[in-house]
């Protein structure tokens, strides 16, 4: 069996079409069995009464709600936790991801890899701040972080049995699903699509959400920022120093007093903004170190069906 994972948000307009491509994709491997887990992130519009109807007409539809927003690496998550396949695929809903790739993807498990990536060669209809931030993100994770993922950026992917256990047994909430994934280490391939247009609707993806995102990627799977902060203060502390030195020399040498109002104030907003900078990354790291003592669930499940 497969699975096939959707994490659904207000996505009333595209579940039909995607239904629908969906059954003409998988056509090309009539000898295998499916189950299409639907997760609706507690949609606000027609998505919940829209998937019961799917499930009515067929029996692999499979619907997991959450009571509470939860973002959509949770909701891949949820999918990973209930999924019964061999093996389980990931893609949007919005049909950004064209279910033809599923083909591709299982063709690649094939041969072996446990981690099948698809990457975006292209990205229609996305604008250039879009592309600029994906493109940052993942040089950063890749740079900053022991974890490697495709450069081109990935939304989509399949993961064998083995690794979808493994998975099961990593709780933490604030991290990023794909590179929790890459981090288990278990063979891993790519393959390449086009991205498509949403077919309906408009994103939900904001800005927020995607520093969120890159603010969690880091802190999950680096060190870098908290074990830097002393080398910077150092640094800061040294260059203190220096122009201490330099005005110390100007006076005696050249005669010239240091201008205190000025360098004073410019003194005082640098380094208070290194001291808050500072302590910042710090609160990230205690707040997620909090957070996750806590015990809270990554999601709150509302009802299921067909699980």
């Amino acid at each position: 069996m497969i699975s096939i994972i959707f994490p659904a948000y207000n996505e009333q307009d595209n579940l039909e079409a995607l239904y629908s491509r969906l059954i003409s994709s998988i056509a090309l491997l009539n000898q295998q069995t499916f189950e299409f887990i639907f997760v609706d992130d507690c949609s606000s519009d027609q998505t919940a009464t829209i998937l019961k109807n799917l499930r009515g007409k067929d029996s692999r539809v499979k619907v997991i709600r959450f009571a509470r927003n939860c973002g959509g690496h949770a909701a891949i998550a949820a999918g990973l936790q209930h999924a019964k396949g061999e093996c389980a695929i990931a893609l949007a809903s919005d049909l950004q991801d064209p279910p033809e790739i599923i083909a591709d993807l299982f063709s690649a498990w094939q041969k072996g890899a446990k981690i099948v990536w698809a990457a975006r060669e292209k990205r229609r209809g996305e604008s250039l701040s879009v592309r600029f931030f994906s493109k940052v993100y993942y040089s950063l994770i890749n740079i900053l972080t022991d974890v490697k993922m495709p450069s081109l950026g990935v939304d989509v992917f399949l993961a064998d049995r083995v690794v979808i256990e493994a998975f099961k047994q990593m709780p933490e909430k604030h991290t990023s699903i794909y590179m929790a994934l890459a981090w288990l280490g278990f063979p891993q391939t790519t393959i390449t699509y086009i991205k498509e247009p949403r077919h309906q609707g408009k994103s939900n993806w904001s800005l927020a959400k995607k520093l969120k995102l890159m603010t969690d990627s880091l802190l999950a799977f680096s060190d870098v920022l908290v074990r830097y902060i002393s080398v910077f203060g150092l640094l800061t502390a040294f260059l203190g120093f220096l122009y201490a030195g330099w005005i110390i020399f100007r006076y005696y040498v050249f005669g010239i007093p240091g201008q205190g109002w000025s360098s004073l104030i410019v003194a005082v907003f640098v380094l208070g903004g290194i001291q808050m900078m500072m302590l910042g990354v710090l609160g990230e790291y205690v707040w997620r170190t909090f957070d996750e003592s806590r015990k809270r669930p990554r999601f709150v499940v509302e009802y299921t069906i067909g699980l």
